[in-house]
């Protein structure tokens, strides 16, 4: 079942081809902005919960600033170092980005 959740204003976003860091009812989320459409991930890469919020985005992976893991925002995975990140519905509803944290 859905759990949508108010993550951040629609203002707050981050611009196209950028990433922000943000919190839902107590859970770490990344936003990522790629060519206008946004995306949400578990905010924490798996190899030493490096803030990938404070990454940068390449062509459709968010990449963690802290070892340069790079994962796709449509599934969550780092094909090259098999790891995986949760991703989340994200959809804008009038001023708001909500997310499914569900």
């Amino acid at each position: 079942m859905a759990q949508w959740v108010r993550l951040c204003a629609a203002g707050d976003v981050p611009q196209p081809g950028k990433v922000g860091q943000f919190e839902a009812q107590g859970v770490d989320v990344c936003l990522a902005n790629i060519g206008g459409e946004l995306h949400a991930m578990d905010n924490w890469c798996p190899h030493r919960r490096g803030p990938l919020g404070e990454g940068w985005v390449e062509g459709d992976r968010v990449v963690c600033p802290w070892h340069a893991w790079g994962f796709e925002v449509t599934t969550g995975n780092c094909p090259e170092e098999k790891g995986h990140v949760d991703v989340f519905p994200v959809r804008v509803d009038g001023d708001d980005v909500l997310v499914d944290i569900a």
